[in-house]
């Protein structure tokens, strides 16, 4: 009897952990707000485990601890959908949209047209459908979409991602779980772990994907789940294919109905009734996609109302109550017909190719990056290759791999050029580098790309002085180096193409301003490798004068905080260098200012960030980088360019990067922009 009352305190205890740890995983993954540390969690997992280790027999399937993988299989198992997963119809413009829209009133015509349609619209992610049934609240089966009759069994892959519930409902409020549900949804890979994948695999010299959907593929269909369960994985449910016992009227409903049974639901959903608001979401979304945390390639839209839907039936494999707009391509196939070398700023040769034009996304691309000559070899892009190219918003677009069935036979692997396609001198890589460099400091192309950084607005800020007006000085020969941009006269200048008096006139007078930008602005333009306008505050506020900076050695710098060894290095050879201690004297006889100033007594700010330390990360709503930073050094604060135990805070913004990891990891407090104005304001 003891025995018996010991099992069923013990099964209680179980019970109570995995519905506490269930829930936390919903609050993180779902709705990406925990209410307890990672220590808390880990602390009632570390729990579980070793009850389930001392009683197996009482493990079950919906036990967070059943996430980890399982052996390999032989293979899938093929699945039939009771309900078909069909496919959806194509639109590529309003008119598309308009003459679907007239075809669904031209059907139900036949019932006097009279009825009130309405709408729900959703970004089409780029992932892999997915079909999920459970039965009586545990998860059973997990499946593919396949032909969308017939898919494979992923049950055991589908364990694994973290934002699916193995139990629903994932909150005791009440609800009770249908006797049986097939949720459908899409499983994606979200776009910054995509990012940081791909690079790990570059790093490592192993396979890279071309995209998000091939990687979520991929890790779905590993037939070893442990291997899906290393993945990041993410899940939205969409679709409802059957419930039994509960009556949906809705998509809307539906969607609302399996977000309180606890599954993710994108929050990005609209319901309308008027279709000139689903064309302007249409296109809201199109100029967004490039900031979502998903690939998304086009936008779905449903007759809300499952009457009509039922009304409206399937043509072949298509419902004639859904359509997607697709967003235009932006991958797309052709031919290399040259692999070429640009040179930069600080001599570092990045490889591009020649390609034959191509439109992508509306964009007619003829050339594309290839990194660097570590990452050509890796993906053995060659000349005469047929290659598949990918532009993404506003970047420059990318080869991402060969098509070696089209490779011909005598093409050959290419190589890092032995000298600088522009000076002709040798080529070298530096220390461990993988980078290829011209070492000519004159090297033409170099001082070109100096004098536009050194005029941007980031540096100096010198208006119409760009890249253009550079090369025609260079090409005249009026500047040899950057200091002889102030040394350019009104008669040297008239005589140029293109030069009239007024002209001549407002660059002069832009170029007298700039010798009274902040010194840290002028460190920032000299283009020393790894000092941008971040490290340079930092740098110049530690030693405020050019003086005192040239005779740091690498152990001063490496003293300042957030100046790691790299950053030491860089500072301290570049200033070692006799051209460069020539150009600085240039530069102080030209009047430029070479030590940071300070504001009066009296007319600063308040010092309401005094001895704080801030890293800045992301995409700010309202201010830039260099705003933010502004910001806080007005205040007193320090801003370092590296997250460490000496950083106070961390301001975040959209799109951060690995900064929010390594300060989560920590302990470092985060604000928003809006929290970082405050605290300056001393709220």
């Amino acid at each position: 009897m003891e025995l018996e009352v010991e099992m069923t305190g013990i099964e209680t205890r179980l019970a109570e952990l995995r519905a506490e740890i269930n829930y936390h995983l919903y609050r993180y993954h779902t709705l990406d707000d925990p209410i307890i540390s990672d220590a808390e969690y880990d602390q009632l997992l570390l729990e579980l485990r070793q009850l389930e280790e001392a009683h197996p027999e009482l493990i079950t399937p919906d036990s967070p601890t059943q996430r980890v993988g399982a052996e390999p299989m032989e293979g899938f198992e093929k699945v039939i959908h009771p309900v078909p997963m069909t496919s959806l119809g194509n639109a590529f413009n309003d008119q598309d949209m308009r003459s679907w829209l007239a075809r669904i009133k031209r059907f139900l015509s036949g019932d006097g047209g009279k009825q009130t349609l309405d709408f729900v619209v959703e970004p089409k992610i780029d992932g892999l459908a997915v079909a999920l049934t459970y039965e009586n609240g545990v998860l059973v089966r997990g499946a593919t979409r396949g032909n969308g009759v017939v898919g494979e069994n992923v049950t055991a892959n589908v364990r694994t991602i973290r934002s699916i519930p193995l139990r629903v409902p994932t909150q005791a409020k009440g609800l009770q779980p249908p006797a049986r549900v097939e949720v459908r949804g899409e499983i994606y890979f979200p776009v910054r772990e995509f990012n940081r994948f791909n690079q790990e695999q570059l790093e490592r010299g192993e396979k890279v994907y071309a995209n998000p959907r091939n990687l979520a593929a991929g890790s779905l269909r590993q037939l070893d789940s442990r291997i899906t369960a290393q993945r990041p994985l993410a899940f939205f449910a969409y679709a409802t294919g059957y419930v039994e016992g509960v009556t949906l009227r809705t998509q809307k409903e539906a969607l609302d109905y399996l977000g309180e049974l606890g599954f993710p639901i994108n929050p990005d959903v609209l319901h309308t009734a008027d279709y000139e608001e689903v064309l302007e979401f249409i296109h809201t979304w199109m100029t967004r996609r490039d900031d979502l945390p998903y690939d998304a390639d086009g936008v779905v839209v449903k007759i809300n109302d499952f009457g009509l839907q039922q009304q409206l039936g399937v043509v072949g494999n298509t419902p004639r109550w859904a359509i997607a707009y697709k967003f235009p391509a932006r991958e797309a196939t052709t031919k290399v017909l040259k692999i070429g070398g640009n040179i930069g700023r600080t001599g570092q040769i990045t490889p591009y190719a020649v390609l034959e034009p191509v439109n992508i996304g509306g964009v007619t691309v003829s050339q594309a990056t290839l990194h660097n000559y570590e990452d050509l070899a890796k993906k053995d892009i060659r000349e005469g290759d047929t290659v598949v190219v990918k532009r993404a918003g506003d970047v420059i677009p990318q080869v991402v791999k060969p098509i070696l069935e089209l490779r011909p036979a005598e093409t050959q692997p290419a190589q890092p050029p032995g000298h600088c396609p522009v000076c002709g001198e040798p080529t070298a890589r530096l220390g461990d580098e993988v980078a290829v460099f011209c070492i000519n400091s004159s090297c033409p192309a170099q001082l070109i790309r100096q004098i536009e950084y050194f005029v941007s607005r980031t540096a100096m800020d010198i208006p119409g002085f760009g890249i253009k007006i550079g090369e025609q000085f260079v090409r005249e020969g009026l500047i040899k180096d950057l200091a002889d941009i102030y040394f350019l006269n009104r008669e040297q200048l008239l005589q140029l193409e293109g030069f009239g008096e007024k002209r001549v006139d407002n660059l002069l007078e832009g170029i007298e301003a700039s010798k009274k930008r902040p010194f840290e602005r002028f460190l920032t333009g000299l283009g020393i490798r790894y000092l941008g306008s971040t490290m340079a505050g930092i740098v110049a506020e530690a030693l405020p004068s050019i003086d005192l900076i040239s005779r740091a050695s690498e152990k001063d710098l490496l003293e300042i905080e957030g100046v790691g060894p790299r950053i030491a290095e860089s500072i301290a050879a570049w200033f070692s260098r006799p051209a460069n201690q020539a150009l600085i004297e240039k530069f102080r006889q030209a009047g430029v200012t070479l030590e940071k100033t300070k504001a009066p007594a009296g007319q600063g700010e308040a010092q309401t960030l005094a001895g704080l330390s801030f890293v800045i990360t992301g995409s700010l709503p309202n201010l830039t980088r260099d705003e933010a930073k502004s910001l806080i050094e007005r205040h007193g604060g320090k801003v370092a360019g590296s997250v460490s135990k000496k950083t106070d805070y961390l301001v975040l913004g959209e799109n951060p990067g690995s900064k929010l990891d390594k300060a989560q990891a920590l302990g470092v407090s985060i604000l928003d922009e809006e929290g970082l104005k405050k605290l300056a304001a001393g709220a």
